[in-house]
């Protein structure tokens, strides 16, 4: 088992790995050579096993959709897994 140093290094280290994919996102989105066209996006909110969707258009929102279905799958498979190999 770990101790506690390295899982907060961790979670330290992940927070800090988004932080910086969120930059570089938008840096990525501020610089690009503007074009005409349809922006579209959306999010999801997931409370326990039930997701929260919403976005701006009907071809988002599936995509996020199914996104906050494949990871509470991944997170219920995880969490069995964890409580059969104890």
């Amino acid at each position: 088992m770990a101790d506690a140093g390295v899982l907060i290094s961790v979670g330290t280290v992940l927070i800090l790995l988004g932080v910086l994919i969120i930059a570089l996102a938008f840096f990525l989105v501020y610089f690009k050579k503007s074009e005409r066209g349809k922006i579209s996006g959306g999010g999801a909110v997931i409370i326990g096993p039930i997701p929260i969707v919403f976005g701006t258009d009907k071809r988002a929102m599936r995509k996020v959709l199914s996104l906050s279905i494949v990871l509470t799958l991944l997170v219920l498979v995880v969490m069995i897994m964890n409580y059969l190999l104890r």
